[in-house]
């Protein structure tokens, strides 16, 4: 009877064992696969924006400084989703690059609207030294201490 018992135990510890290798395997299938679809549906909607902005200044006839940085940001996106693609690491620094970019945008706007100065564009300007701090940090950080894989 115990040899039995034992037998049993066994079995049933490699069927366990099995299936949550089948199980694992699979959901770490779905997984990819769904990042691998968001990263290519974020990639497809960064160029789809970058084409109809684009297109938008060609129908103008001119290209501002705003449309410019606008098209810069779609270049730092399009980079992101490409570093994120090759490594599944999300490069935070561009994160950071954006949000500088688009604060520059707004500064532009704001000069060129009210041709004046004032507390929102000490705000703006504050913010991107921040955001500026904040890249420097990381820049440093990521020489000084190297993630090891």
């Amino acid at each position: 009877m115990a040899e039995a018992t034992r037998t049993f135990t066994k079995s049933t510890a490699k069927m366990h064992r099995d299936m949550k290798f089948v199980a694992d395997t699979f959901g770490t299938f779905l997984v990819d696969a769904f990042h691998l679809l968001a990263l290519f549906a974020i990639g497809a909607t960064t160029v789809w924006s970058a084409a109809a902005a684009f297109l938008e200044m060609v129908q103008r006839g001119h290209a501002g400084l705003p449309d410019i940085l606008l098209l810069f940001i779609y270049l730092e996106l399009g980079a992101m989703v490409g570093i994120y693609f090759k490594t599944t690491r999300l490069p935070v620094r561009y994160l950071l690059y954006i949000a500088i970019t688009a604060l520059a945008r707004v500064l532009i706007e704001l000069v060129s609207a009210e041709h004046k100065t004032g507390n929102d564009l000490i705000i703006v300007a504050g913010a991107t030294l921040l955001l500026s701090f904040a890249v420097l940090i990381l820049r440093y950080a990521s020489n000084k201490f190297p993630a090891h894989d």
